[in-house]
């Protein structure tokens, strides 16, 4: 009965799981912005680079 009740109240496992969660949430959102500004980030670098070619 005591083991039982030892395992109910660890709390160890709930923290790793609470790190990969957030883990994967920051994940996500850094996914969907650079698929969301991408093609305005590579259209400015290709701008650069074509104003250094003609310089």
């Amino acid at each position: 009965m005591q083991a039982i009740q030892r395992f109910i109240q660890n709390e160890d496992g709930v923290t790793a799981i609470e790190y990969a969660l957030m883990a994967a949430l920051i994940a996500t959102a850094l996914i969907a912005a650079v698929t969301i500004l991408g093609d305005g980030i590579k259209a400015g670098f290709t701008a650069v680079v074509n104003k250094m070619t003609v310089a």
